[in-house]
């Protein structure tokens, strides 16, 4: 363990007076409260509280500088380090809030500042933890339940429930870092991203498909089967049909905020077969009434 009148930047001849000038300075620039978010400046206030806490107690300071207690207040000859007092039901001396005793009498800002806090910082709850998690549109639609690969190696089972949308956050409650003292657990906060689908795309609670029928389905109608994110449904094609015409299939789009779902539009594309057809190039060449027919007529207009 690191020597207390070094963690102050104080020599062991020190007074009583230098010590508390020089923990007031590092404490002040190190208080957790004067620095939200830093691991670093919260872990390094710890130890200036521990080592004063040591040190700046007469009695504690004597003890050590005889060599009958330790760095950490352990009596030696043994050695105690953190993981002893890790499942003490005593507070780890770093933990101790006497540290703080000489602000308690003061009525400066700070003080005050620490005497509120004081009993929190003992009993701090841990970070959140954010990550990002990358789902399919299907599983956007109908859910899923997914399994995230933490850093560290562990994992996290998350519950994507239906409809969810892009950079939607899902809040793991006690699954983030832990705290300390009886602060509990931080949580996760899983930010979701939708992967793009080459078939679907979404527009508030609809969904859109562009799908490619045979000039047959397309001329005489037909049944066909359509894919939608929870599943193939059969749908009709209309006699007459053309690209560009959409069906609706009412009740298959994302599930809506307010109840119900939103509906499937599906935008019909004719397509002729990939290979040229003598049979179809010798009816078209001998349809009279479909040569005379200007699909662009009414565009030029």
């Amino acid at each position: 363990m690191k020597d207390p009148y070094e963690i102050l930047g104080v020599a062991r001849s020190a007074s009583a007076e230098d010590l508390q000038k020089a923990y007031r300075k590092l404490a002040k620039k190190l208080h957790p409260d004067l620095n939200p978010g830093n691991a670093e400046a919260e872990e390094k206030f710890k130890e200036i509280a521990g080592a004063y806490d040591l040190v700046g107690d007469a009695e504690k300071r004597k003890r050590f500088d005889s060599g009958e207690i330790d760095a950490s207040g352990a009596e030696r000859p043994r050695q105690n380090y953190y993981k002893d007092y890790a499942s003490s039901e005593q507070d780890h001396p770093y933990a101790d809030n006497s540290g703080f005793a000489d602000f308690m009498d003061s009525e400066d800002a700070f003080a005050e500042l620490l005497r509120r806090s004081a009993r929190a910082q003992a009993n701090r709850r841990g970070h959140d933890l954010e990550f990002r998690l990358p789902i399919e549109f299907v599983e956007s639609i109908a859910g899923a339940n997914k399994r995230l690969t933490l850093p560290d190696g562990s994992t996290l089972d998350v519950t994507i429930p239906p409809g969810i949308v892009e950079g939607q956050v899902l809040r793991l409650r006690g699954k983030g870092a832990p705290g300390s003292g009886k602060g509990g657990f931080g949580d996760a906060l899983i930010e979701v991203e939708i992967r793009p689908d080459r078939a679907f795309t979404r527009e508030g609670d609809d969904i859109y498909l562009e799908l490619p029928v045979s000039l047959p389905e397309a001329v005489l109608g037909a049944r066909i089967k359509v894919p939608t994110p929870t599943g193939a449904v059969t749908m009709t094609v209309p006699k007459g049909s053309n690209t560009g015409t959409i069906l609706r299939l009412r009740g298959k789009g994302a599930p809506s905020h307010a109840g119900g779902h939103g509906d499937q539009f599906v935008k019909l594309k004719v397509m002729l077969p990939r290979v040229p057809n003598p049979e179809l190039e010798a009816f078209v060449s001998g349809w009279d009434s479909g040569k005379a027919y200007n699909p662009r007529e009414e565009a030029a207009s």
